[in-house]
Order: C-alpha cells, then structure tokens, then sequence
C-alpha cells in the first residue's frame, strides 16, 4: 500500500511545477478493463487527449498513450489516476472488488464515466468494493468543479442522453474523495477527437476543462 502513496508523492512534485523535460514522461493514467461484457474500452481517443490538454493546461508531464490494467491486477497501484467507462454491463468478482477497495484506501482515485446505459451495473458492482457507502452528490461549490476551471453549475452537458441534468457522485474513504462518477454528462466523448462524435470545439473544450479539473483535484486534494 506504501507504493500508490509514494506515487501521488511523486506526481505532486514531477507533475504540478516540477516537471521534467518534455520527452521524457513520468506519469501514465490508465483505462480499468473489467468483466461483465460492457465495452470498457470505448472511447480509445479519450484519455491521450486528456494527457494532452492536462500537459498543455496544468503542466503536468503524462505520457499520452494511456496504459489498460485490469480491475484484479496488482498493476492497479502503479497508475495514481484510472478511469473508466461503458455502455452496459459490469461484473466485479470478490478479488477484484477487494484489490479495488485496496487500492483506493491506500491512495489511489478512480474517475468513472457513464457513456451511457452502465449506471445501474456500475453501482451494483461498486457496492462490492465499499459496501457500507452510496454515492453521494456533490454539491456545485465543491472544489472538483472550481480548480484551473471554473463550473459554478456543476458538469457540462456534453452529449444529451436521457435529456437530464448531468451530476456528479462520489464515494469517500476518510473524507477523501476517491471516486468521482460523472452521470448524464459523458466527459469521454468530449474528450475524442473531433471527427469522433462531430461535437462542437466548445462542447470539446468544456469537456477537457472538466476533465483537467478531475486530475487536478484527484492530486491536489
């Protein structure tokens, strides 16, 4: 558990104001594969163009090819930010609930990204990792929305989904925040490039802002 503690240690220093030169990158977010049948891997542009805007925007130093790791593996603790996303369905065993719950307490963060249709899975599964807690929302004035980027109305709508305000859940350990949920408001599609889903460059730059402002909070908090 010493090792995801020593990691967000080193992100803090090499990633916000310490950055080594440009080619050589110290940090890699990581997509989370898990079982079920859902499509994990949708959204295969999303997180490079994230590493992308958070280098430019935050001066951070991520590797833009985004690493896959497995819910169950022990290589979850080498990757401080994971994120994860789908359509439909998803299935944690006992070990891989217990490894994420692991890796979470011991300072790890874990943005999920509904792409529409894997909410009530997610949450079924995510009760296995922290059984004793629900999702709570969060409140617009939370920091997640108020760091390099300003959201006083919370997540932008990026894509239209079931026509509903987007919100935004967490899950705590300790009072700290390590799973942020985005809902109805589909960050990862915004993150793609453009020629993806046709949207527009300020739904785009919406979508990235947030992101960027996940990033920052998951690190800074």
């Amino acid at each position: 558990m010493k090792k995801i503690h020593f990691f967000v240690i080193l992100l803090i220093i090499s990633g916000f104001g310490f950055s080594p030169p440009p080619e050589a990158p110290t940090l890699q977010m990581a997509l989370l594969k898990y079982n079920g049948g859902g499509d994990w891997y949708a959204n295969p542009t999303s997180l490079p163009n994230l590493a992308l805007f958070c280098n430019d925007k935050l001066g951070t130093n991520f590797e833009r090819d985004n690493a896959v790791v497995e819910v169950g593996s022990a290589e979850l603790f080498n990757y401080p930010f994971v994120h994860m996303t789908g359509h439909g369905n998803v299935v944690f065993s006992d070990a891989d609930a217990e490894n994420l719950r692991n890796y979470l307490m011991a300072g790890g963060f874990l943005h999920i990204d509904d792409n529409y249709g894997m909410n009530p899975f997610m949450r079924k599964a995510m009760a296995k990792v922290f059984p004793d807690q629900e999702f709570l929302e969060l409140p617009f004035d939370h920091p997640i929305y108020h760091q390099k980027f300003q959201f006083p109305n919370g997540l932008p709508k990026i894509h239209r989904h079931d026509d509903l305000p987007p919100q935004g859940f967490g899950l705590f350990y300790e009072d700290r925040l390590v799973v942020f949920f985005s809902f109805e408001c589909d960050l990862g599609d915004g993150w793609e490039d453009q020629d993806v889903h046709k949207d527009s460059e300020e739904k785009r730059r919406e979508a990235l802002q947030m992101g960027a402002n996940i990033v920052q909070f998951a690190f800074e908090q």
